[in-house]
């Protein structure tokens, strides 16, 4: 049995909908209270679990962590996939941003979408849905994004932020105090939040060190400071793109060392726990279940392996997937389930094998997260 990639209940594709619907006067997925200004603040890698866990060290929003109070981020639990899916309110299959590295079909040429995509693809038809800024803006509604000042002119900000004037602050503290400063201009107003230090932390030390339980405490710090700042007809949503596992280094597994999981594979993108395996592009279903089998009968006990039409048909990129888009999912599909992550040995894949914290598949550590309401929400 594969698992689904987005369950009944909320997931992040209803979040910022429902926060410009409740500004607009109309009703969203998810029940808020009518409001003129709205924020929804995004911890990159503030999983449920973790939060709960070191609760002792963000003693304002542990609290506030509830069942009532935790959603599914969807899948793949990746930033880039998932970051789309809140701007959009679209899922993976729809908007086609489908993991951290994919291939372009027309190229075959394999991006990362954070750090590696420089315009080519063009971002403007490459993140094939309507943001909700733009639906803001179009309805009279002010939508902005803060975020790090290096992110401003990227592709992929360009790609699922369009719609909104990005403001630019390097301090998690300066963000938080934007949000009161753009909310003093007043009028209806939609805000995003972005907020990459715990993510960057657990990537390099994991999520158990003093280093990420000093982010959180800077973060619960400042989610206090913006909860007290918030007057009658303003509300705040505090989410993450995803959760986080620390996977040790004995716990790698270098896939390339057995032939038989890269016979045909051209390319590899996904990320080390939700790999996407890419054969010639003329490979047919028979190749493809040739290359999954064999991934099965090795990996089988501690991963779940799918074909391209397997994982769209268990709803891994959403219920549905559009004809442009299937072509940039992997062939073959491999999500682990133990706590591993799949790397290639060559210099790349080396080099990349120093990080700590990892997400991208399906256990609930990745997969949920906190969705705290705060001012009128609360």
């Amino acid at each position: 049995m594969l698992p689904a990639g987005f369950s009944t209940s909320a997931s992040l594709a209803d979040v910022l909908t429902s926060c410009l619907a409740t500004v607009t006067g109309a009703r969203g997925a998810i029940d808020l209270p009518e409001v003129s200004r709205t924020v929804v603040v995004v911890v990159d890698g503030l999983g449920s679990h973790a939060l709960r866990a070191r609760s002792g060290h963000a003693r304002f929003l542990a609290p506030r962590l509830t069942k009532a109070t935790t959603i599914t981020s969807g899948s793949p639990t990746t930033t880039a996939a998932a970051i789309t899916t809140l701007c959009t309110g679209r899922m993976p299959g729809e908007h086609g941003i489908i993991g951290y590295r994919a291939r372009d079909p027309r190229t075959g040429r394999v991006f990362n979408h954070l750090s590696g995509w420089n315009g080519d693809p063009d971002p403007a038809t490459w993140q094939r849905c309507e943001t909700v800024f733009q639906r803001a803006t179009a309805q009279g509604v002010a939508a902005y994004a803060i975020g790090p000042e290096r992110y401003s002119s990227s592709s992929f900000t360009a790609a699922s932020l369009r719609g909104a004037e990005y403001v630019g602050a390097n301090s998690m503290q300066r963000r938080v105090e934007l949000v009161r400063d753009l909310f003093d201009r007043g009028g209806r107003q939609v805000v995003y939040l972005y907020v990459p230090e715990l993510d960057v932390v657990a990537h390099a030390q994991g999520s158990e060190s003093d280093a990420w339980l000093v982010a959180l405490e800077q973060l619960d710090s400042v989610m206090s400071t913006l909860a007290r700042s918030l007057r009658a007809d303003e509300g705040a949503l505090v989410t993450a793109d995803h959760g986080i596992l620390d996977v040790p280094q004995a716990s790698h597994v270098l896939f390339d060392t057995a032939p038989e999981l890269t016979a045909g594979v051209q390319r590899v993108g996904g990320e080390p726990r939700m790999l996407q395996l890419y054969l010639d592009r003329d490979a047919d279903a028979d190749g493809r279940e040739m290359l999954a089998a064999s991934w099965r009968e090795a990996e089988g006990h501690r991963a779940w392996v799918a074909t391209r039409s397997e994982a769209i048909e268990a709803g891994w990129f959403g219920p549905t997937v559009d004809i442009q888009v299937a072509p940039r999912i992997g062939d073959v599909l491999v999500a682990a389930r133990a706590r591993i992550a799949y790397y290639d040995s060559s210099p790349e894949g080396m080099r990349s094998r120093t990080m700590v914290g990892q997400h991208g598949s399906f256990s609930p550590e990745e997969q949920k997260v906190p969705l705290i309401r705060l001012g009128a929400f609360e």
